[in-house]
């Protein structure tokens, strides 16, 4: 569906009536209350945002801004170099990584990416792929990191000076 097909304007706030069957309600009123969230608009709009993000993961050529977190086996270089030469293949897609270590002999790693939603996925399942890789997950969102530099966004920066 078309953006703005029910109205030409996009409200600041709108309203929609859910049909759920009972056992659903109960269980979104007991996710609401365990989460301390303020009713269930918010735990509702939360979903929506993460279906979006993912339906958003599958369009090629959107660029999209997330999160890759990973835990791998610590006990030899071997896992830590060939992640960071798989990084380095991906460099204009990894704006950071951190990593900390856990209990037996784990790492936790976080890549902050951004990049064409296809890319990442590749990134993704080349990870994967690593031996000693235990999880990985990608969460994305649409809206992206502002340029890291004046001109970034401009294609014609340097071009004529």
């Amino acid at each position: 569906m078309a953006r703005g097909m029910f109205s030409e304007a996009i409200p600041q706030l709108a309203r929609l009536s859910v049909s759920l069957p009972g056992e659903l309600l109960t269980q979104l009123d007991d996710v609401v209350a365990e989460r301390g969230l303020r009713g269930r608009s918010q735990m509702i709009a939360e979903l929506i945002r993460h279906a979006i993000a993912e339906h958003s993961e599958e369009r090629p050529g959107l660029v999209v801004a997330g999160a890759i977190t990973l835990i791998y086996r610590a006990d030899s270089g071997r896992v830590r170099q060939a992640l960071a030469q798989l990084q380095g293949d991906f460099v204009h897609e990894v704006i950071s990584s951190q990593h900390v270590f856990l209990e037996h002999d784990q790492l936790l790693e976080v890549l902050l990416v951004q990049g064409p939603s296809l890319r990442l996925q590749s990134l993704c399942d080349q990870l994967r792929s690593i031996r000693g890789v235990l999880q990985i997950r990608l969460v994305t969102t649409v809206a992206l990191l502002p340029p890291l530099r004046a001109g970034d966004d401009d294609d014609t920066s340097g071009s004529d000076q």
